[in-house]
């Protein structure tokens, strides 16, 4: 059974940083590239950060310089790592495999200026 848990969610102030990370089961993770998503309220859902099986990464342009996607092969666990955060960034982030499989509950993010 495919599961993916979302943590390290919060509230932090403008400039702060956080540390989301996702734990993932029921696939073979190493082979499998791996995203972050994000949804605002009254918005749809976008991609963040993209992470290939061999640690590609890419970025939307919203948060280049700012949030580092990574991945921990080992414990099936994918991250992302947001600096400078801004009012904008409020959201609640979920990770997701590439192709999309079942959602997960996602992690609040909420950053107050």
């Amino acid at each position: 059974q495919v599961q993916l848990v979302e943590s390290g969610g919060g509230l932090v102030q403008a400039g702060g940083s956080l540390r989301l990370s996702c734990a993932v089961s029921g696939i073979t993770f190493s082979a499998t590239a791996m995203a972050w998503y994000r949804q605002a309220p009254g918005k749809q859902r976008e991609l963040v950060a993209v992470i290939g099986f061999s640690s590609t990464t890419n970025y939307a342009d919203s948060v280049k310089g700012r949030f580092t996607i990574s991945r921990d092969n080992a414990k099936n666990t994918v991250y992302l790592q947001m600096n400078s955060l801004k009012p904008e960034d409020t959201a609640v982030y979920y990770c997701n495999r590439i192709p999309l499989i079942t959602w997960g509950q996602g992690t609040q993010v909420t950053v107050s200026s």
